[in-house]
């Protein structure tokens, strides 16, 4: 699968663990940033092309990282057809794209562990959006607001 990442400095560790993790699994990834450790960077910079190539489906699912993952979540659904959404355990992983065709999920490099966060990642690519009719109609009409 193509993967997108991005993280700030709040996040740059557990995207280079999860970006070598995803390599190792077979993964296609791009890295949208940042390539070093800068403690001054700002989310924004990484996760706004991120997201932009989640929405123009240069990759097919993407996974942010800040310190807390509010502030990429915050960033990331600003862009057309992007839905991103905070997430902290397995089960809103995989129902968030199930339910919501959620593409973007966000993570806190200060909140989330190293193989929690490995575990969250895997689950969400491994679902699939069911397709039903309700869900559908629920998407029609947060899309119509973009």
């Amino acid at each position: 699968m193509k993967i997108g990442v991005a993280s700030d400095h709040g996040g740059f560790e557990l995207k280079k663990y999860i970006t070598d993790e995803l390599r190792k699994s077979g993964h296609e990834i791009t890295d949208f940033g940042n390539s070093s450790f800068d403690k001054e960077d700002d989310y924004p910079d990484f996760v706004i092309p991120l997201a932009k190539a989640v929405s123009q489906k240069n990759v097919e699912r993407a996974v942010a990282v800040c310190g807390s993952g509010v502030g990429a979540c915050i960033a990331a659904n600003k862009i057309k057809d992007v839905r991103a959404c905070l997430i902290c355990d397995t089960f809103s992983a995989h129902q968030g794209v199930e339910d919501d065709n959620m593409n973007l999920i966000c993570l806190g490099g200060r909140i989330t562990g190293s193989h929690l966060a490995m575990e969250i990642v895997r689950t969400f690519l491994l679902a699939k959006f069911s397709g039903k009719e309700r869900h559908k109609r629920r998407l029609s009409k947060i899309k119509s607001l973009e």
